[in-house]
């Protein structure tokens, strides 16, 4: 069995939620794509817009136009994924769909690789890199699809929650 990758879908523009809900809806009807096909994904972001002078905070699509897919690749998933309605193909050069580097997702709060940690909630820990390195805090929230804990560190006298990755920190 390959490794799933993430892989970029091109779709018609405004067509990425029908994308997403088509290949969600294939793989239910097909339960040994469920397998391969893991997880479809619309990037959004949060951005304040200010209508009538009142501000108003909205879900944008990060990159419209295209859908996020963490899949293995072979000829069963490419061709279901090509095939679906309102995609007009995958990124990369020809009919030859290129995975996107650990580098690529890391801004998108996805994490390929899941890093197994030896503390939880409430435990005191020591950052080790970053920014925040030789800072020592307690774990506040644990966020394992991001791969990140949020700890309270001391900044200015007060109490401050600041997020950071798994492999930057170690149980004391």
């Amino acid at each position: 069995m390959a490794e799933a990758k993430w892989y970029v879908v091109h779709t018609y523009s405004g067509y990425e939620n029908k994308v997403k809900a088509n290949i969600e809806k294939t793989i239910e009807n097909n339960k040994h794509l469920a397998e391969q096909i893991l997880e479809v994904r619309v990037p959004l972001e949060e951005v304040v817009e200010m209508k009538n002078g009142v501000r108003k905070t909205v879900q944008k699509k990060l990159f419209p136009g295209y859908v996020l897919l963490n899949m293995e690749m072979n000829d069963d998933t490419w061709y279901v994924v090509r095939n679906t309605r309102g995609v007009t193909g995958f990124v990369g050069p020809g009919s030859k769909p290129i995975p996107l580097t650990d580098a690529e997702m890391k801004p998108l709060g996805i994490k390929s690789s899941n890093i197994s940690v030896d503390f939880a909630e409430g435990d005191s820990v020591s950052v080790v890199a970053g920014i925040w390195k030789d800072t020592v805090g307690v774990v506040q929230k644990m966020d394992f699809g991001k791969q990140t804990a949020t700890i309270n560190v001391e900044l200015f006298g007060r109490e401050t929650p600041v997020e950071i990755d798994f492999a930057e920190m170690r149980k004391l």
